[in-house]
């Protein structure tokens, strides 16, 4: 399979998943436009890479990318950080202070988590991205600003615009072009690509390579936490390996997750939306794990539905039943 190397500010995105090239296709087309990017995805999927893409994409990337932690940051500070504040505002107020829409001014900004912005702050950014001005904390005078707007959440908008969690107008403001990064675990052959260059990246003047058998339980292994994690674990084995790394060598819940406990357990601990998403209906949350063990088993078996349905031990014409139930 043919990888494309990708280089962005702060890493590198690799694929040969051909939905993956796809998405990579859209952004491309996408950053061209002065619309709204909307990122959708897992923790982990590798989204602030898919915004430093877009920006460089795009004519603006001689001008800054502003990155934005919304979840990082303290809910009294965020309104002074992103639209600024005038000196003696409030009582550490000190000094005038550019907020980052303005020092984003001619680039791009990148509000990564938007899910966690305060509802009570959604009105001026609203404002900002509208009529493209800003009030300082503390101010009296709008001040222009020529920002790119690119969003990344890790749920579903519209289901907080449902609960009231989040304006409606803010949500189809962003949501113009809208892409869902999939997880790992949807692009499973990309994952020995990543963990080579991974290993190349963190051990540089050591010849570390994968088994086959490391190599087959990292591709198996659900990725709950997505490129994130595999990267964490590369680094772990990175500090004590040499040569071929063997399985046994692979971190215990690389191994636990497929072993002893069985596959329904395995891809309930893994699945990050039956973990994060506590408002699920028990019926919900079976039919996520099943999507999950049906795209499993069919790509551990090259696609060979028999196959798939003795791993499953289901009849065949169950396990089609079920495919079309799902889409797959």
């Amino acid at each position: 399979m043919s990888i494309s190397h990708l280089p962005t500010a702060s890493g590198v995105i690799l694929t040969g998943n051909p939905a993956m090239l796809q998405i990579l296709s859209r952004l491309r087309a996408m950053a061209r436009t002065e619309g709204a990017v909307l990122l959708i995805g897992e923790t982990g999927v590798g989204k602030e890479l898919l915004a430093e893409y877009v920006h460089q994409e795009s004519p603006r990337a001689a001008r800054p990318l502003v990155k934005v932690g919304l979840a990082s940051l303290p809910r009294e500070l965020l309104e002074s950080e992103l639209f600024g504040h005038e000196k003696g505002a409030y009582t550490h107020a000190i000094a005038q202070k550019k907020g980052l829409f303005e020092l984003s001014s001619g680039g791009s900004i990148f509000l990564d988590d938007i899910d966690d912005f305060p509802i009570e702050l959604q009105a001026k950014l609203l404002r900002a991205l509208e009529a493209h001005e800003i009030l300082r904390v503390g101010g009296t005078t709008p001040i222009r600003v020529d920002s790119r707007l690119i969003c990344a959440t890790k749920v579903d908008l519209k289901s907080l615009v449902e609960r009231r969690a989040f304006r409606a107008d803010l949500y189809y403001r962003i949501n113009v072009m809208p892409v869902a990064i999939p997880p790992l675990r949807e692009r499973r052959d990309d994952i020995p690509a990543i963990a080579e260059y991974l290993l190349r990246h963190f051990a540089p003047d050591r010849e570390l390579s994968l088994s086959d058998r490391a190599r087959d339980t990292l591709v198996r292994y659900g990725w709950p936490g997505n490129i994130r994690e595999l990267r964490n674990v590369i680094q772990r084995i990175c500090l004590f390996g040499a040569g071929a790394i063997e399985e046994s060598e692979l971190p215990a819940e690389l191994l636990a997750g497929w072993e002893g406990a069985g596959a329904a357990a395995a891809w309930s601990r893994q699945c990050e939306v039956c973990r994060e998403q506590q408002d699920l209906s028990f019926d919900e949350v079976v039919a996520c794990v099943e999507r999950h063990m049906l795209e499993d088993a069919l790509f551990k078996a090259g696609g060979n539905q028999s196959q798939a349905a003795r791993d499953l031990r289901m009849s065949l014409s169950t396990l089609r039943d079920k495919l079309r139930k799902h889409n797959l």
